[in-house]
């Protein structure tokens, strides 16, 4: 698969490693940085999905979504994401990918708008619920990052998915650019989507905002995670 991700939000609050080790597949456990593992909302534009190097089809390939990740390593040592939702705004994508992937992919009515140095990021559940999920993001895109930090790093820097398959913990590689990331500030955040996907529901301020104009993406074969 090919896609591009673009106008993406990395908003990230701690949480107990061990108030989420049940909600990853078997054969994984939360990864963590100094003792702590994240919870992970992430707004974007998906643009031109497509399959075998083709150009990416051009409306139904691409969409606005938001998704909440936790952060898994498995037994091989191998970093990844587990995804507890994600929240697309184009009901064939949605589909195609709750059938053919098993992922928690939900329809929802999303818009992603950029003005000037502010991006707003908006999302109201439609199916399968539930009803009265939502998002209202908004973010003050700041200075481009010549380095990131170790924690800023561990948080963007993930080229796998883990995820249950039939019962057995598989893993899809991705291949990308490093991204061009920046100092963001949120300006507004009102959403459930985190206590919907049964994740505890974060307090405080994120411990990390950033922002990332986008990268072209690539995903290889999805592989059995014990192979």
């Amino acid at each position: 698969m090919t896609q591009s991700w673009l106008d993406v939000a990395f908003l990230h609050w701690t949480v107990d490693p061990a108030a989420v080790a049940g909600l990853l597949p078997a054969g994984t456990v939360p990864d963590t940085f100094d003792g702590a593992t994240f919870v992970g909302l992430i707004p974007f534009r998906m643009h031109r999905a497509g399959l075998f190097r083709l150009p990416g089809v051009p409306y139904f390939g691409s969409f606005a979504e938001t998704n909440v990740r936790l952060y898994s390593v498995d037994g091989q040592g191998r970093r990844g994401v587990v995804f507890r939702s994600l929240d697309a705004s184009r009901l064939a994508a949605v589909t195609a990918a709750r059938a053919g992937f098993r992922l928690p992919y939900m329809w929802s009515r999303m818009d992603v708008r950029a003005e000037g140095d502010t991006v707003r990021y908006t999302g109201s559940r439609r199916w399968p619920g539930p009803r009265g999920a939502r998002s209202r993001i908004t973010v003050r895109v700041g200075e481009r990052l010549n380095e990131p930090t170790e924690l800023e790093h561990f948080l963007t820097a993930r080229w796998r998915l883990h995820h249950a398959v039939g019962g057995r913990l598989t893993y899809l590689p991705n291949a990308h650019p490093r991204w061009p990331l920046h100092r963001a500030e949120l300006t507004e955040c009102d959403e459930n989507l985190v206590a919907a996907a049964g994740v505890p529901k974060p307090s405080g301020e994120p411990v990390s905002v950033l922002y990332s104009p986008g990268v072209k993406v690539r995903f290889g074969v999805p592989a059995r995670a014990d192979g």
